[in-house]
């Protein structure tokens, strides 16, 4: 299960676990228009984990989700106008 929620300057998304015990904690996703920051609460020490991802980051790791083994460059192309 997820939300998505709008605030004034970024777009949070919470990934809540739902699978099999035991569970993880929820994931905060926090998209900003300069990064992406992800937070996880650590039980362990009981403080919040953060991550953060520049967009080009973001990019990669949505292109290598669908991707097989292997190094990978995205590279960008010209727009092919008129």
């Amino acid at each position: 299960m997820f939300t998505i929620e709008h605030e004034f300057d970024s777009t949070v998304i919470t990934l809540v676990d739902e699978g099999e015990q035991p569970l993880q904690e929820d994931v905060v996703i926090n998209n900003f228009a300069e990064c992406v920051t992800l937070e996880q609460l650590d039980p362990r020490t009981d403080q919040i984990q953060k991550i953060t991802l520049s967009p080009e980051q973001v990019r990669d790791l949505a292109a290598a989700l669908d991707l097989p083994e292997g190094v990978y460059q995205i590279r960008e192309t010209g727009s092919q106008g008129s």
